[in-house]
């Protein structure tokens, strides 16, 4: 059971938050929910309402869109259809039906992409899918919200008769216009509109002339507004059959909220469930702000905020185009309470508030700016006391007011309690204050809780320092210019650089002097010690972020380096069944060659068929049947091989030519006359040859299974002719 109260929401600006949501809702309904948003007091809940959360927050960037479900809301409707005999407005029904049709178009969308949302499809399927809403309202209604002509035989008749009356009503104060027109009796404007009704524009004068009733007159009194005698009789006629039409309006609208009534208790499900995800899309298009993901919740007494952010600073840094400081924070069994000191304005109560407010918005259903990597459980309660808690109401000092919140945290606190304490201890004489506040962590201690503290106190860092399971914290600051640099740095006290800041901020070197021997040796040699350990401590996180960055760019030249190696060798190996494809196929050209110079010698056409045939049998006994597509696919790669291995081969040779320039800068050695037999390869290759024959700087070099004829320039010396 989860149990938050009013205190710690308003110390950790919760309300902010809520504000914000309430603002994205789209619904008035919406946005109330939003600003109610409380800790939810069962685990399997809060678990379905972040992973819904999780699922529409996934729609922004899937193709998978979820319908609009925006509404008017019916808190009147609903109010009206809870009471007997009442009838609701035209109006109304078209509002039911379009809560009706928008739910409907929900509950399937949900139900056909279970796969992407079940835990939204888990609430939609607690409602009912119905039809029979919108049938009804449809069958009076129309699109436009007014009752259709045929929702009744009686409504239809009588808007007949009426269209036919209007008709006799313009056909007669037409007639009756041009009579009096024609004898001059009326105005320029000749006709006009009082009560709602046609009547003739008459001179003052020819009032009495015109048969008529008087509906008005003119300000200065020189016309009078008469409605014709025979335009009257229809009027009235029609004045009653409008009145027949309300009648009978009011008649069909009894009857339709009649059968609407006892669809009340699923309407009022309708506009909760619009009103829900109108909540669930709000926090997650916050999420979507702040970067918000669902950590993982562990049944384990950890919690593990990694790069995280608080959200209502990052919102206001990043409007401003300011940096916001992430902060790392980790509390389990084993180093349960953290005693974070050092100087103000350095973060100390930001870190301590991006905690709690983020536990505290987890344990509200909203996903949270950390590390993907980040993990909590969950706890039962969340105590604070974090500001000036002066009470004029109750006529409590600061000191007293925090007194008073610390005899409540030692009736509430356990081992599932997290406390967050500001400034603790301050508020009384820095000895006796202290000692008390000394005695009170230590309670919390013993009673297991997981807390984080800010202080001043040097007895409260030496006892996190001797605590097995507490430690201290500082916020790092620049040890050149003490600036901060809004960064907690785990397991060291920090100093509050009090003598520091005082001189950086112009307060003369004599005065601080004085003040450094008003107090005892020992301390300020204690603080400066600290304030030592502590600009240490900045420059090892330097060089350590240093390393890290150089570290990693190291392992990506390495996996660059790797990624070259594997496609050397694989082009390498390419090379080498080109080569022995291209072998295979000069010993077979050899063959057929030495065929053709014994077929011009014998000219025995069966001798050169049979050895033909021989050749080509020993050959296809090496084959496998290949089709002609992998014979077309083979030829386009080894075609591919060719290319990369050519420009791999230039490549090798620039390299090499390049290289040996180099090479022979430094010592040139004279280049070996090359004779007959002796043993050659080029420069570029690896196969060895004998030469046969040399003509005019070329040579012919023997490989054994081929000839080939290169120039004296590119051979090197591998054995001379042995004698």
């Amino acid at each position: 059971m989860i149990n938050i109260n009013e205190k710690t929401l308003q110390d950790l600006q919760f309300p902010t938050v809520l504000e914000t949501i309430s603002s994205i809702c789209n619904t008035d309904i919406g946005k109330q929910k939003a600003l109610e948003i409380t800790p939810f007091k069962e685990k399997n809940e809060l678990m379905d309402a972040l992973m819904q959360i999780s699922e529409y927050l996934s729609s922004f960037q899937n193709n998978n869109a979820i319908p609009n479900h925006g509404f008017e809301t019916i808190n009147h409707e609903i109010k009206f259809l809870a009471i007997e005999d009442s009838f609701l407005e035209v109006g109304s029904f078209r509002k039911i039906a379009n809560i009706s049709a928008s739910v409907n178009v929900l509950l399937l969308y949900f139900k056909k992409f279970d796969d992407y949302y079940p835990y939204l499809n888990k609430r939609a399927i607690q409602v009912e899918y119905t039809k029979d809403i919108i049938a009804m309202v449809d069958d009076v209604v129309d699109k436009y919200g007014e009752i259709k002509d045929n929702a009744s035989v009686d409504l239809l008749n009588i808007r007949r008769n009426m269209n036919t009356v209007r008709g006799k009503v313009n056909q007669s104060f037409g007639m009756a216009m041009t009579q009096y027109n024609s004898l001059g009796y009326l105005d320029d404007i000749k006709e006009s509109f009082v009560q709602n009704r046609r009547v003739l524009a008459v001179l003052a004068m020819y009032r009495r002339k015109v048969k008529g009733s008087i509906l008005g007159s003119s300000k200065t009194g020189s016309i009078a507004y008469i409605e014709p005698e025979a335009t009257l009789n229809y009027s009235r006629e029609l004045s009653n059959l409008e009145y027949e039409e309300k009648e009978e309006i009011t008649r069909i609208l009894k009857y339709l909220t009649n059968t609407i009534r006892p669809f009340l208790t699923l309407i009022i499900q309708y506009q909760d469930f619009l009103s829900d995800i109108d909540v669930i899309a709000a926090k997650a298009k916050y999420a979507n702000r702040i970067n918000g993901i669902l950590p993982k919740i562990t049944d384990e007494k950890r919690l593990y905020f990694k790069d995280a952010f608080h959200p209502i600073l990052y919102l206001n840094n990043k409007e401003s185009n300011q940096i916001t400081h992430p902060q790392t924070i980790e509390l389990d069994s084993e180093n349960r309470i953290i005693v974070i000191s050092g100087p103000n304005a350095g973060g100390k109560t930001i870190s301590l508030k991006t905690v709690g407010l983020l536990q505290l918005m987890l344990q509200s259903g909203m996903l949270i700016p950390v590390h993907e990597r980040s993990e909590t459980f969950l706890f039962d309660r969340i105590l604070t006391d974090i500001g000036d808690n002066q009470s004029i109401e109750n006529h409590l000092s600061t000191y007293s007011y925090r007194l008073k919140n610390m005899n409540y945290f030692l009736k509430k606190c356990n081992n599932k309690t997290l406390f967050l304490i500001d400034e603790f201890g301050t508020g009384s004489d820095p000895d006796l204050g202290g000692a008390l506040a000394e005695i009170f962590l230590e309670e919390f201690y013993h009673r297991e809780a997981f807390g984080i503290i800010t202080t001043h106190y040097s007895n409260l860092k030496m006892l996190a320092n001797e605590l097995p399971f507490a430690m201290n914290a500082n916020m790092l600051f620049d040890e050149k210019t003490l600036e901060p640099m809004y960064k907690l740095a785990l397991g060291q006290a920090g100093s509050s650089f009090t003598f520091e800041v005082a001189q950086k901020n112009g307060i003369p070197f004599g005065l601080i002097n004085r003040a450094k021997k008003k107090i005892e040796g020992g301390k300020v040699r204690f603080d400066k010690t600290i304030a030592t350990l502590q600009k240490e401590r900045s420059k090892m996180e330097k060089t350590s972020q240093t390393l890290k960055e150089e570290e990693t760019k190291a392992r990506e030249e390495g996996r660059k380096m790797e990624t070259i190696n594997v496609k050397i060798k694989q082009k390498l190996e390419s090379y080498q069944e080109l080569y022995d494809s291209n072998q295979k196929i000069i010993y077979i050209g050899q063959k057929i060659d030495d065929l053709a110079g014994k077929y011009f010698n014998t000219k025995n056409k069966k001798e050169l068929v049979a050895e033909f045939m021989k050749i080509i049998e020993i050959e296809n006994s090496k084959r496998i049947k290949i089709t002609a597509k992998e014979v077309n696919a083979s030829i386009e790669k080894k075609k591919e091989i060719i290319q990369e291995v050519t420009v791999k081969v230039e490549e090798i040779r620039a390299a090499k030519k390049e290289k040996k320039l180099k090479a022979n800068l430094v010592v040139e050695k004279p280049k070996p006359i090359l004779k007959v037999g002796d043993r050659v390869r080029m420069f570029d290759g690896k196969a060895v040859g004998t030469i046969d024959k040399i003509e005019r700087n070329k040579a012919v070099v023997n490989y054994g299974v081929f000839t080939s004829t290169v120039s004296l320039e590119v051979l090197e010396l591998v054995e001379t002719k042995k004698k």
